[in-house]
């Protein structure tokens, strides 16, 4: 079951997406977006994660701008647009709002034990620094791009945390891959990184030409296994 549900903000409500399982209630992930928003794909991977038996809610986190979402990403100019998109975005306030969003889904009668963060590409950063404010039960990272400039915050990130990464990413150098592997499982921080081979940025994304189904199906699966072992549903 899926509906839409407000997040108050301090500049109003934010309209998010919430998916329920069959059963009613479970454990809380709070998903967030690639820099293509709320997009037909990461609805995709919501609904499969409600199917898993988690409370999920997307957060539409261009709620302040023009456009939402970019389902077509195919068009030859679209990450051009959805990167000039995303940098309209404040990020401060965009980290707000990712906040504001888990604290709406922890509160939630239906949600059991706290919630786990989960994001890609752009939301991997934010589910980092949403991490940093907040003590959710564990937080999955697919490429966060924004990770590099945000290590002096791995310290405050204290719970499990699993990072993905492909080893021919276009925006993330292995040597940022490294350091960012250096910050958060420094002073014994329960972070795990694993590396695809061949993979490049959006690996997961199904309707993107960087598609990797090998790396998309190993990811994933290490993704439930580390949910399910960090969360209530275990």
């Amino acid at each position: 079951m899926t509906q839409q549900i407000a997040v108050p903000t301090t500049d109003g409500e934010m309209p998010a997406r919430l998916w329920s399982p069959k059963s009613g209630s479970g454990p809380g992930i709070l998903l967030l977006q690639e820099i293509f928003g709320v997009s037909a794909y990461i609805q995709r991977r919501a609904a499969s994660l409600a199917e898993e038996g988690y409370v999920v809610l997307a957060p539409f986190l261009y709620w302040r701008l023009d456009r939402q979402t970019f389902d077509d990403v195919s068009a030859p100019d679209v990450v051009e647009q959805a990167m000039a998109l995303a940098g309209q975005m404040d990020a401060e306030q965009a980290v707000a709002d990712a906040v504001a969003a888990f604290e709406v889904l922890a509160a939630r009668d239906e949600v059991t034990g706290t919630p786990a963060n989960l994001g890609f590409c752009m939301g991997g950063g934010l589910g980092f620094a949403t991490a940093a404010r907040t003590e959710p039960a564990a937080l999955v990272s697919y490429y966060g791009t924004a990770l590099p400039q945000l290590l002096d915050l791995a310290p405050q990130v204290t719970c499990p945390s699993l990072h993905h990464f492909g080893t021919a990413d276009d925006y993330l150098s292995m040597d940022e891959v490294r350091a960012i592997t250096k910050a958060v499982t420094a002073d014994g921080r329960p972070a795990q990184v694993e590396l695809y081979d061949g993979a490049n940025h959006a690996f997961d994304n199904d309707d993107f030409s960087l598609y990797h189904p090998e790396a998309s199906r190993r990811a994933w699966a290490t993704t439930l296994d580390f949910l399910r072992n960090h969360t209530s549903l275990a």
